[in-house]
């Protein structure tokens, strides 16, 4: 190892002590424009002329929480919650409105199916497009790619453009990707809602094993029984709000229970 190499290790070292991601008073608004559809009495008056209002929507308010290294915490909540938005914001992708984050440590990302491939590239080609964008540098990305392949089974597909693969080569290779960049933060927003049953159960072991080794995760799921699985820490965001954190199991008893859902219809579960 050289010794850039090395100060780079240094650097990209966590501090005992020191909380993986830091959330503090965050709030995210959106500012959106639409158009007041007029009449059709007053399109003739007014020349078809809609009027342009402007709408707030508040999707992250005044958000707190710390998480600790080696934490696996599930953020739960119904659609419009606001859980993907504060990943976003956790990611870097979205600067928060008000507010400040932290973040120790170097992260990794599966926030949407295939976010950031090029569909015109081959598997390959993305691979080094993936790596490149967690800060890995080319030798990194040569020493990993075997791995994420065989991880992918995707066998010569890898040698095609994306624009070529169903759905699910895209999940099984976007997920690859975002666990073999040797994350010490992985943000997975629904990641294991597409794809076949062996590679649900597959990536749920890589995720057990990222954990085992002190990996911090946060899970974005309404997939009841996976948060109940892979984690030891859980928030229920609604419209915006923490509504609660705690143990998994508690806090999925609440927000069911708030939902009117029986604790018994696992079928539900599934799909809160």
């Amino acid at each position: 190892m050289s010794v850039s190499e090395a100060e780079k290790k240094q650097m990209q070292k966590l501090q005992p002590g020191v909380p993986a991601v830091k959330v503090q008073d965050v709030s995210i608004t959106y500012r959106t424009t639409f158009e007041r559809v007029p009449t059709f009495k007053s399109a003739i008056v007014r020349f078809g002329r809609g009027e342009r209002a402007v709408r707030e929507v508040k999707a992250v308010q005044n958000v707190s929480f710390d998480v600790d290294q080696g934490a696996t915490i599930g953020i739960i909540g119904a659609n419009g919650a606001g859980k993907s938005t504060l990943m976003r914001a956790v990611a870097g992708i979205l600067p928060p409105t008000s507010g400040r984050i932290e973040v120790h440590g170097r992260v990794s990302t599966l926030l949407s199916l295939g976010v950031g491939f090029n569909a015109m590239l081959s598997g390959r080609e993305n691979v080094v497009l993936g790596g490149l964008a967690a800060g890995l540098s080319r030798k990194e990305i040569k020493e990993r790619y075997e791995e994420v392949a065989e991880f992918a089974e995707l066998g010569d597909f890898m040698e095609m453009p994306m624009r070529t693969y169903s759905s699910g080569m895209f999940q099984r290779l976007a997920f690859s990707v975002a666990v073999h960049m040797d994350p010490d933060i992985l943000l997975i927003d629904e990641a294991l809602s597409a794809g076949d049953a062996s590679f649900k159960t597959k990536a749920a072991a890589k995720m057990t094993e990222l954990v085992s080794n002190s990996r911090t995760m946060f899970l974005v799921s309404h997939a009841m029984a996976s948060v109940r699985e892979l984690c030891n820490d859980c928030i229920w965001l609604h419209k915006g709000k923490v509504m609660m954190r705690g143990e998994p199991n508690e806090v999925i008893a609440a927000y069911t229970k708030f939902l009117q859902v029986g604790e018994k219809e696992s079928a539900s579960l599934e799909d809160l």
